[in-house]
């Protein structure tokens, strides 16, 4: 194992989060230096999580990395003193195929950016707190402490909350930060009060070390509360996703792309809490049955809110919070058959995780064509656009592909995961089944009538096709969106059933790679 593969988990997070801060000082010397040291920062960070991924996978058993003092407990002092600071990161399958979603979306969003963002000022600060948000996602996913968990989830908060409202020449955007900086603070505060539970009452935050102290007692179930519901609002969830439609639609549109990245990171701390943290100290199936009606909820209002829309941007928002809806359809279904039928509770789970990859790709194409689509119109206002396929052919195939993905039109990617999950929902209960189909077709009808009214009609005057730097992302996206269609056994047995198993069963392992035994 070479050294950029032991320091791997650390680089994922240091690496951006040193490039946020040096960002403004390139800067100074110029846009294309600043394009270049950005660009470079995320091609070495995805470079990592590859790496790192590949080690994990093949490995099959988590990668720990300590930072800390020498016995690994305490930084020493001149005066003999010990600060116990010690950052600890768990990697397991989970983990790293979670990089894997965080490191093509940042990829794709950032050298977006460079486009998208040349004729606008503000652009440094822009670069770094995307760059900050990038870090403080890669830290949820690997860390393996609860309280650096939260300073992670803070870490995103603030950035994702600066990105939102950047462009103060808009009011619209202003009041979406503002909105997102409020529920964002609701959520880390009972993110917060769980952790402080668990300190309490363990004497420890250390995730492996509480997993084999949780019990299940009042406290423990209090702070699970708390946990849950903290997480459903950060990841979207319906009835606590009052910021997303704002935050996805009022965001730069490679932002945008990102913050998929971070909702789907906190939906990733909610699984590992409920499978690893808690496992079965509490009582799995209630537990799954929550997640399924929080997923058929956020299905409904999700698509049914998208059927109304005449923001183009605002409709991708609210087809991106439903499909956190598959998601939690997809594990809720594995949670609460768990031990009662297992044999298709893990189809269900290998579902709602691929889901998860499969979102990111999609969604973040439809976000980047989106932003496409606006600059070339001038207008958000899908009753004011027409016959942009006349001068566009490139941007439309790219949403059309992420359209039709979205809405599980095979042979794409979006219907190889959602096909999992209606047919282990449906051995469930055939209503849940039937639910999903439908939201799926009306989802469809969403995107049919986006397409009639943005792509279709007379050629618009003054429309020219997208700059290169903008269509390369989108191109890199789609081709992923259309492999993971046409090859799912290959990336479901090599990725997806790893990290779905390392949730499923591998609490035992994530414990004893920390506490022995």
């Amino acid at each position: 194992m070479n050294a950029l593969t032991v320091h791997a988990p650390v680089l994922l997070v240091a690496v951006p989060l040193l490039g946020a801060f040096a960002t403004p000082l390139v800067g100074r010397f110029g846009r294309s230096a600043r394009n270049v040291f950005v660009g470079s920062v995320i091609l070495f960070t995805g470079a990592l999580a590859g790496l790192m991924a590949a080690h994990v996978f093949g490995l099959g058993e988590p990668l720990v990395y300590v930072l800390g003092g020498a016995d690994g407990f305490g930084v020493p002092l001149p005066s003999g003193m010990q600060v116990p600071v010690r950052i600890l990161f768990e990697v397991d399958a989970m983990s790293a195929f979670m990089a894997l979603i965080t490191a093509l979306v940042a990829l794709a969003g950032t050298w977006y950016s460079f486009s998208y963002w040349r004729e606008r000022s503000g652009g440094d600060l822009y670069h770094s707190l995307l760059l900050l948000l990038t870090a403080g996602i890669f830290g949820m996913e690997l860390t393996g402490d609860m309280f650096n968990f939260f300073v992670f989830l803070e870490v995103t908060s603030i950035a994702a909350c600066g990105l939102i409202g950047f462009r103060v020449w808009l009011k619209h955007s202003q009041e979406a930060g503002f909105k997102v900086m409020a529920l964002y603070t609701l959520s880390g505060i009972l993110v917060l009060l769980a952790v402080g539970l668990l300190y309490g009452e363990h004497g420890g935050l250390n995730i492996a070390y509480l997993a084999s102290r949780v019990g299940g007692s009042l406290v423990d179930r209090i702070a699970l509360g708390l946990l849950l519901t903290g997480l459903a609002m950060k990841a979207g969830a319906v009835p606590l996703h009052m910021w997303a439609p704002d935050a996805y639609g009022e965001a730069p549109a490679p932002t945008s792309a990102v913050l998929v990245a971070n909702s789907q990171a906190s939906l990733y701390g909610l699984f590992r809490i409920l499978f690893t943290l808690y496992g079965a100290t509490v009582s799995v199936g209630a537990l799954g049955w929550i997640l399924i009606a929080f997923a058929l909820l956020t299905i409904a209002v999700g698509v049914t809110m998208a059927l109304v829309q005449r923001d183009i941007k605002r409709l991708i928002a609210y087809s991106a919070v439903s499909q956190i809806g598959y998601m939690l359809l997809g594990v809720g279904v594995g949670l609460a058959v768990s031990v009662a039928r297992p044999e298709f509770g893990r189809t269900a789970m290998h579902g709602g995780i691929f889901h998860m990859l499969n979102d990111a790709a999609c969604i973040g194409l439809l976000f980047l064509a989106s932003g496409a689509v606006i600059r070339a119109s001038g207008t958000r206002d899908l009753n004011k656009m027409g016959g942009l396929a006349h001068r566009m052919g490139w941007t439309t195939g790219f949403f059309l592909i992420g359209a039709l993905a979205l809405a599980g039109v095979p042979p794409l990617n979006g219907f190889a995961s959602k096909f999992l999950i209606y047919e282990s929902s449906f051995r469930l209960s055939p209503i849940l089944a039937v639910i999903a189909i439908l939201a799926s077709i009306m989802l469809l009808a969403v995107f049919v009538k986006v397409f009639q009214a943005a792509f279709l009609g007379p050629p618009p005057d003054g429309v020219t096709e997208t700059p290169t730097g903008m269509l390369v992302p989108m191109a890199v996206l789609a081709v992923a969106v259309v492999l993971l269609g046409l090859f799912p056994g290959f990336f479901i047995d090599r990725l997806v059933a790893p990290a779905a198993d390392a949730l499923w069963s591998g609490r035992d392992i994530y414990i004893r790679a920390i506490l022995g035994g």
